[in-house]
């Protein structure tokens, strides 16, 4: 995520635990949506003051934020199947337009493949969110136990990422996710053959994305092992090129 919008959402997640009551259970739905509202318009105007691709990425990272935070208020207080399906629709498909404009910065075939990871990814998640509304599924009376990072180990931007995901009470995706991320770049930095190497990572739902680039194939390989053997990994696309 762009370090300024990273450090503009923390701030906005610092300002709330500072003004939530002891039980964060007890804030009201109205409370949580204003809230999650001011963040968004905070971030806003930080990617405005971007340009071409880069500002459009971090809009669209201020706005799966805003709907994930959406998508929590209904599950503590609204939590009815079809408020449920409606949330969950709209963060899968914020999180396609964020992974769209993640794309748009390649060229040809790798654009192609990055373009159909992320309408694949968008199905699931539309399936997954119909199947568990019609399922009934009910946050409220089957709360999952509340999962915290551990954000003190992580560089600046990471952490005021990690600071803003607990403030929000984010789901427990969103914790793996990081967690997997952040033990892959861990690993890469360990690692005495790509420590130095320009290599991306990202994680959504348990799929490893890699991208950047690296002296040789033989080290894109052994990326896309090191990846694979993190704990928690389903899949990993391997985006990396050879300079």
């Amino acid at each position: 995520m762009n370090k300024l919008l990273s450090f503009v959402l923390a701030a906005s997640a610092s300002a709330l635990l500072a003004t939530a009551p002891a039980h964060a259970q007890d804030t009201s739905y109205k409370s949580l949506t204003d809230q999650a509202a001011a963040t968004y318009k905070e971030a806003k105007a930080v990617c405005d003051a971007q340009s071409g691709n880069a500002k459009k990425v971090c809009t669209e990272e201020a706005k799966v934020a805003r709907a994930k935070a959406e998508s929590d208020a209904v599950a503590q207080h609204r939590n009815t199947p079809r408020e449920l399906a409606k949330v969950r629709k709209d963060v899968a498909n914020a999180e396609y337009e964020l992974a769209k404009a993640r794309c748009g910065d390649r060229t040809g075939a790798d654009k192609t493949s990055c373009m159909t990871d992320a309408k694949a990814r968008q199905r699931a998640a539309l399936a997954d969110a119909s199947t568990g509304a019609a399922a009934g599924t009910n946050v409220a009376q089957n709360p999952a136990p509340a999962t915290r990072e551990n954000c003190d180990a992580m560089d600046a931007a990471e952490k005021a990422a990690c600071v803003t995901r607990n403030a929000a009470g984010t789901t427990k995706n969103v914790v793996a996710d990081t967690v997997i991320t952040t033990k892959i770049k861990a690993d890469l930095v360990k690692d005495d053959e790509l420590k130095a190497m320009d290599v991306h990572v990202e994680t959504v739902n348990g799929v490893v994305m890699l991208s950047g680039v690296v002296p040789s194939p033989a080290q894109v390989q052994k990326a896309a092992d090191l990846a694979r053997s993190v704990e928690g990994v389903t899949d990993v696309k391997n985006g990396l090129k050879v300079k």
